[in-house]
């Protein structure tokens, strides 16, 4: 895939983990496409390692799935780093 493609995939793929878990979280489009292809990547190694699968091309569903999945494993990362507690 292009440089486009990732783009492309990141921010849709971070808009749907945003989706999915909903709350405050910062940034604004830029990191949403951040968090996705950073959510590729991680999705990317996690189907590799426990699935035994790869990142297909840019249509595939299991290059989405995986990008979604690994997104939301950064969401939770994140959130479970930098949670504030309500006092």
């Amino acid at each position: 895939m292009g440089i486009i493609s990732w783009i492309v995939l990141g921010l849709i793929a971070g808009l749907i983990a945003k989706a999915l878990m909903p709350g405050k979280d910062p940034g604004g489009c830029i990191i949403t496409i951040l968090l996705g292809i950073g959510g590729a990547f991680v999705g990317g190694w996690v189907g590799k390692t426990l699935f035994h699968v790869q990142l297909g091309t840019f249509f595939d569903l299991r290059t989405w799935g995986l990008a979604i999945l690994g997104a939301l494993i950064i969401l939770v990362a994140y959130r479970m780093l930098f949670h504030r507690s309500r006092d």
